[in-house]
């Protein structure tokens, strides 16, 4: 059945279609703002998934150049099958808020795809596609609870907007996504150069305000042609397997509990389960499997009753308390930059690494190339958590987490006037309990200190929680991996001492109020100010002066005319230079040109080939000169490249030359001095001046007065 629901947002039509394309799909919208377009469809597998005791959700999200009028750049010309960065990042927005809205027990495969068939260039994909999302499992037969909507959020001028353009957002302070359904935010994603938790609130509950009208439409989208939800039979429980495995386990879980060693806690909670299943004597498959859920579950409740009823944390701390941090710069004798930072068992080892224009990371995406000056890498290698593993590319895990570290941190960089390096910092995660993406953020500002790099303030943040069973709350500062596992919310704030630059938040409950919301924030900030002071302590300020193995950079500007000069033609001029002296050169259309290398020496050497091929000619100054040709009345004389002269015949010698070539011949290098150079840009050249001492401002003069007779004829024809 075909239905089409259109609704306002900030102006525009905002419109959710169904039932005209890919109609076999479980559910299938169409979803349009301005003139950008994303197919999204939702399919559940008809049979549950055997041995699983996770919901195996997957949400793809994919852009196809066709959408914006261009055919890929590589050799197949056809998107390849490794998704961008982007479409990697769109696809957890899109999977975080939806996967906590279906029922548990259902381990049916559910798969998302949202296809990007149409890009105007203004508006973006990401929050069509999460509306889309929602849409598609609502009007399928997908056991999803309750539809939910998405905007991003902006802020000009001290003014919240919503959606706003690609160009508005060059202009916006605030870079924000929210999610929720109708009563509740279930997701905020977020960067922003120094706001305040309070003008942050603002923007979240703006976000949530707006979005009211696309919840509705879905709902409509459901009346008319939704399909009837499957049921999904509760768990079976087994009470008195239930009784008796907690009745073995309560103590042993307790004083498994009281040990703050991660991984001294993992091989006690080992023992735990085998001295149950021992107890338990023979039983079958199925129930050791139920053994184990049974154990996650009590391990859950307890973890949450001891903080919420004892105001007890694993490792016996407050609620509002940071674990031990220790600092550490410079360990790396070669790297550009280094840090170590370590809070409890979490450790980053985060290095700094600069280089010229040329090292840009090359995006390939709707809006053409983009090139990016800053990158950031975040690695989890298995070891840090005591796995064996397969080592494989960077995952969704990576490249969220990076994301993330690097959102937080690009406020802080110098402008790339003031600092033209390209700037990649790579973060290797040694130990983790908890909170990488935030040990990240502290090392990689770290790391640019110790670089010498000249950000504006040290970045720091903090991962919170929240517990809530009823009307008992409480919020975490700085959870561990089990806390964040067991708890209700995965709450992510960075910033410097004067404001927020990134915030991640993942909620799992209904409820969350603004009240709590603006608790957990204050006590973010509390938390951050703690970390900024630890790190302080261990470097307060970049260092005045770069790594010696970093490369030195020095700018120049010559006239945008004379670009293709330096260049020279396909490239001669600037690759000869590159050769001669091993200096990297990076041109810009305006006329400014970086060049880049580790030895001074060789930055002097290209700096002053650069400065004769571009420089002009000045009358009065005297240049070693190449004759390029002779002529009856003179010799013409390249003074710079490029750059020719005349020497007058008169001008040749003190005494009178009756040929030319009886004093030069083409291919000599002689010295010479400009006499003037004329408005239309011929350049008269003198040897004689040089060997006479003549006043050149003198002769000027008469050469002018001559000029300006009314019966002047030129004294040589033109070239």
């Amino acid at each position: 059945m075909f239905k089409k629901v259109d609704v306002e947002l900030r102006g525009k039509s905002f419109a959710l279609e169904t039932g005209r394309i890919a109609k076999q799909a479980g559910g299938a919208v169409i979803v349009q703002y301005g003139e950008t377009v994303v197919l999204v469809t939702a399919v559940c597998s008809d049979d549950k998934r055997e041995g699983i005791d996770f919901f195996p959700l997957t949400v793809d999200y994919q852009e196809r150049l066709y959408a914006a009028g261009q055919i890929p750049g590589n050799f197949f010309r056809r998107e390849m099958g490794r998704p961008s960065d982007k479409e990697v990042l769109t696809s957890r927005l899109i999977d975080r808020p939806i996967r906590p809205l279906f029922p548990d027990g259902f381990y049916n495969e559910t798969q998302v795809i949202a296809t990007v068939i149409s890009y105007d260039g203004e508006h973006d994909a990401a929050v069509l596609s999460l509306v889309g999302a929602s849409a598609a499992l609502t009007i399928s037969d997908a056991p999803f609870e309750k539809p939910i909507a998405g905007v991003r959020v902006g802020r000009i001028d001290g003014e919240l907007i919503i959606n706003p353009t690609r160009k508005e957002l060059e202009k916006s302070d605030l870079d924000l996504i929210v999610a929720g359904s109708k009563d509740a935010i279930v997701m905020v994603e977020a960067g922003a150069n120094f706001l305040s938790e309070k003008e942050m609130i603002d923007a979240i509950y703006f976000g949530h305000r707006e979005m009211q009208p696309l919840i509705d439409a879905q709902l409509e989208l459901q009346a008319a042609c939704g399909k009837s939800k499957r049921q999904v039979e509760p768990v079976a429980i087994d009470h008195e397997l239930v009784t008796r495995v907690e009745n073995i386990a309560r103590k042993p879980m307790e004083d498994m509990l009281a040990i703050h060693d991660k991984l001294q806690r993992q091989t006690a909670m080992s023992k735990v389960s085998r001295s149950v299943l021992e107890e338990l004597g023979e039983i079958p498959q199925e129930e050791k499997n139920e053994v184990k859920e049974i154990l996650h579950e009590l391990q859950r409740k307890m973890i949450r009753g001891n903080i919420l009823d004892n105001a007890k944390r694993i490792g016996d701390r407050r609620t509002d308390e940071v674990r031990p941090i220790s600092c550490e710069t410079g360990l790396l004798p070669r790297v550009h930059g280094s840090a170590l930072f370590q809070r409890g068992e979490t450790q980053a080892l985060v290095t700094t690494t600069l280089g010229s224009s040329s090292d840009q990371q090359r995006i390939d995406s709707f809006d053409g190339d983009v090139f990016e000056p800053f990158i950031l890498h975040y690695n989890f290698p298995p070891f840090c958590v005591g796995e064996a593993r397969m080592l494989k590319g960077p995952g969704r895990r990576e490249i969220g987490h990076g994301n993330l570290a690097l959102r937080a941190i690009k406020p802080v960089l110098p402008d790339e006037e003031q600092f033209p390096y390209t700037i990649r910092i790579v973060s290797d995660i040694m130990e983790s309990n908890g909170s990488s993406s935030m040990a990240t953020v502290c090392g990689g500002t770290l790391s640019l200190m110790d670089a010498g790099v000249p950000i504006k303030k040290p970045v720091a943040g903090v991962a919170m929680g929240l517990v809530k069973e009823g009307d008992k709350i409480a919020i975490l500062t700085d959870i561990l991996g089990d806390e964040d596992h067991y708890g209700d919310m995965d709450f992510k704030v960075t910033g410097t001492d004067s404001g927020i630059t990134a915030l991640q938040m993942d909620i799992k409950v209904d409820g969350l109020t603004e009240e709590i919301m603006v608790k957990a924030l204050e006590q973010a900030r509390h938390g951050r100010l703690h970390i900024l002071s630890k790190m302080n302590e261990a470097i307060s300020e970049s260092k005045p002066e770069l790594s010696a193995y970093a490369p030195r950079i020095h700018s120049l500007y010559v006239a945008p005319e004379k670009v293709r000069d330096v260049i020279g033609p396909g490239g001669k001029v600037i690759r000869g230079i590159t050769a001669d002296t091993g200096v990297k050169i990076d041109i810009d259309d305006d006329g400014k040109i970086n060049l880049f290398s580790h030895d001074a020496e060789s930055l002097e050497a290209a700096e002053k080939i650069i400065e004769e091929i571009t420089q002009d000619a000045e009358v009065g100054k005297v240049y070693k000169g190449l004759v390029k040709k002779i002529v009856d009345f003179g010799a013409f004389v390249e003074i710079l490249p490029k750059i020719e002269g005349l020497v007058h015949i008169s001008q040749l010698d003190s005494q009178r030359v009756n040929k030319v070539d009886d004093i030069v011949s083409e291919g000599d290098e002689i010295d010479v001095q400009v006499l003037e150079i004329a408005d239309n840009g011929k350049i008269r050249l003198s040897r004689k001046a040089l060997l006479e001492g003549v006043d050149i401002e003198k002769n000027n003069k008469s050469f002018n007065n001559s000029n300006n007779k009314k019966d002047h004829k030129p004294r040589y024809p033109k070239k």
